[in-house]
C-alpha cells in the first residue's frame, strides 16, 4: 500500500513548503542503524541536492532499504542524523512524509479498482480536498500516460502500466522528493524504456532517489551515485566516474575505488 499519512499540522506544513519547486535536500551525517549486533548502516555521510537524480546502489542487503526507511521516518537512527529539507523524519514524520512519494519495487495496488478510482482513493489518504484531488488525478493521468487505461481495472493491466500507476500514486500530491525502489524490475525492454523516460522527465524538477542494483539504469538516469556494501559507503561521485572503471561490480563486493575513498565530485 502507499504510505498512509494525515495532513501535517499547520506549523509543520509551513516549514515543509520551503523551496519544493525544485525538490528537497537529503542530508545524512554519521548515520548508523543497528539491529542488535547487526549493523545495517555504519557512519554514512551523504548529501543529495534539490532537483538531483541520485542513485543509491548496492547488492541485496547492502543497506539501501534501511536508508529508505530512515529517510521516510519508519526507522529511527541508532546514531547520527538524517534530515529531509531540514526536518528530522523521526521528529516530524507527517511533515516529511507530506514532502515525499514512495514507489516500491513491487507495486502495491488494489487490483480490483479502476485506475482513476484508485488514484482518487490515494488522493483522499493524502488529505487532498475533492477539487484538488480531481485536478491531481487528471494531471497524473496525463504525466504518466495513463489516459487510455484510466477506466480499466488495475488487475487487467500489464506490468508496465501497473508500474506507471505506482509512479502516479507516488507523485499524486506533487512531492518534492520521489523515492523509487528498483523501478524497472521485472519489466520487458520496452516497458523499461517507457518508465525510464518518465523518470528522466522529472530530472531538475524534483529530487529523485533511485535505489537500484541495475548499473545501466543508474548510468542512464542518475548524475551522481553512491554504492553501499554491508552498510558501508564504498563509493560516491559522478555516476559516469563511479561506474566507469573496468570492473564496477567490484564495488558491490566491497572493494572501494580511489574515487569512492576521496568522495570526489560530491559536496559530502
Amino acid at each position: 500500500m502507499p504510505i498512509h499519512v494525515k495532513p501535517p499540522a499547520q506549523s509543520e506544513s509551513r516549514q515543509a513548503k520551503a523551496s519544493l519547486d525544485r525538490g528537497v535536500q537529503i542530508e545524512a551525517n554519521g548515520l548508523c542503524r543497528r539491529f542488535g549486533a547487526f549493523a545495517a548502516l555504519t557512519n554514512l555521510d551523504l548529501s543529495i541536492e534539490p532537483g538531483e537524480v541520485f542513485g543509491l546502489l548496492g547488492a541485496n542487503g547492502a543497506g539501501k532499504t534501511t536508508f529508505i526507511r530512515l529517510a521516510t521516518g519508519s526507522l529511527l537512527p541508532s546514531e547520527g542524523t538524517i534530515r529531509v529539507n531540514g526536518l528530522s523524519p523521526g521528529r516530524h514524520p507527517q511533515a516529511v512524509q507530506a514532502q515525499l512519494g514512495y514507489v516500491p519495487e513491487t507495486p502495491r495496488l488494489y487490483t480490483e479498482l479502476r485506475v482513476e478510482g484508485f488514484l482518487r482513493f490515494v488522493a483522499g489518504l493524502r488529505g487532498l480536498s475533492r477539487s484538488s484531488a480531481e485536478e491531481a488525478v487528471e494531471s497524473a493521468l496525463v504525466r504518466f500516460r495513463l489516459e487510455a487505461v484510466a477506466k480499466r481495472p488495475i488487475g487487467h493491466l500489464s506490468k508496465g502500466y501497473r508500474q506507471r500507476v505506482s509512479l502516479a500514486q507516488g507523485f499524486l500530491h506533487d512531492p518534492g522528493l520521489l523515492i523509487v525502489d528498483e523501478p524497472t524490475s521485472g519489466l520487458d525492454p520496452e516497458q523499461r524504456r517507457e518508465v525510464r523516460e518518465l523518470l528522466a522527465g522529472l530530472a531538475g524538477q524534483r529530487t529523485i532517489l533511485l535505489c537500484t542494483h541495475d548499473l545501466a539504469e543508474a548510468r542512464e538516469l542518475s548524475a551522481r551515485c553512491a554504492v553501499l556494501h554491508q552498510g558501508v559507503r564504498v563509493a560516491l561521485g559522478p555516476t559516469s566516474e563511479v561506474l566507469g572503471g573496468e570492473d564496477p561490480l567490484s564495488l558491490f563486493r566491497g572493494q572501494p575505488t580511489e574515487l569512492g575513498s576521496t568522495s570526489k565530485g560530491s559536496p559530502k
